[in-house]
């Protein structure tokens, strides 16, 4: 992993194929699953963190950012949430968790998506503010989901990919009154003063936000 790189930057290393990521899946499930115990268990023993048992969308796992990468906070009380950022990693699954584990990259999102399955992981709660957009102003009024691939590669926004992420945002839109729509639904290159362009031009806005409204109508 190039070290100035960071989920959601544009750059870094060539995509892999869609054949590497199915092939490899099971080996970075095991790291995730390594990451995870390892730094869910520092944060327990330390107080910094929530059970590894806690997660705000069901069935999500719990994959502890560092607590350098995000600030603490109680939203909705102390900041009203009303925007879900969409982002790509521009790593593998298990490298964006490790990223986000590192206090030393001062960088994380709430939850992350992998391509192959549609698993979800969760980095930070929703009630804490991730450092995902490049503005505190808009870090503080959303929730970052980012996705596992390469924004010039669509061959990573897999079906699973999109109906994982599709409930995921209409759950998370659910809990905070959020309109199931573009102006409340952004890319990441849509944030004021951005200087990435994640989710790029393979992501499919129109069948995503379809997704997401059917999911919406469904709870």
């Amino acid at each position: 992993m190039t070290a100035p790189t960071r989920p959601g930057e544009d750059g870094g290393r060539p995509a892999p194929s869609r054949r590497t990521v199915l092939r490899g899946a099971a080996a970075v499930t095991l790291a995730a699953a390594a990451t995870t115990a390892a730094g869910a268990g520092s944060a327990h023993a330390a107080g910094t963190g929530p059970s590894p048992a806690v997660t705000d969308f069901p069935g999500a796992q719990w994959l502890p950012a560092a607590p350098a990468n995000y600030r603490t906070a109680h939203r909705p009380r102390s900041h009203r949430i009303d925007t879900v950022v969409i982002h790509v990693t521009q790593e593998h699954f298990g490298d964006a968790v490790a990223v986000f584990g590192n206090p030393a990259r001062q960088t994380s999102a709430h939850y992350l998506v992998r391509s192959a399955d549609g698993h979800i992981g969760q980095c930070v709660r929703e009630k804490d503010i991730a450092r995902h957009t490049g503005s505190p102003r808009y870090d503080e009024r959303s929730i970052g989901i980012t996705h596992e691939g390469w924004v010039n590669a669509d061959a990573w926004l897999t079906e699973e990919l999109y109906a994982s992420s599709a409930a995921l945002t209409a759950a998370v839109c659910a809990r905070h009154a959020i309109p199931l729509d573009r102006a409340h639904i952004l890319g990441h290159h849509e944030v004021p003063g951005a200087v990435h362009t994640d989710p790029g031009a393979n992501w499919d806005w129109e069948h995503y936000l379809e997704l997401v409204q059917k999911a919406g109508t469904e709870k």
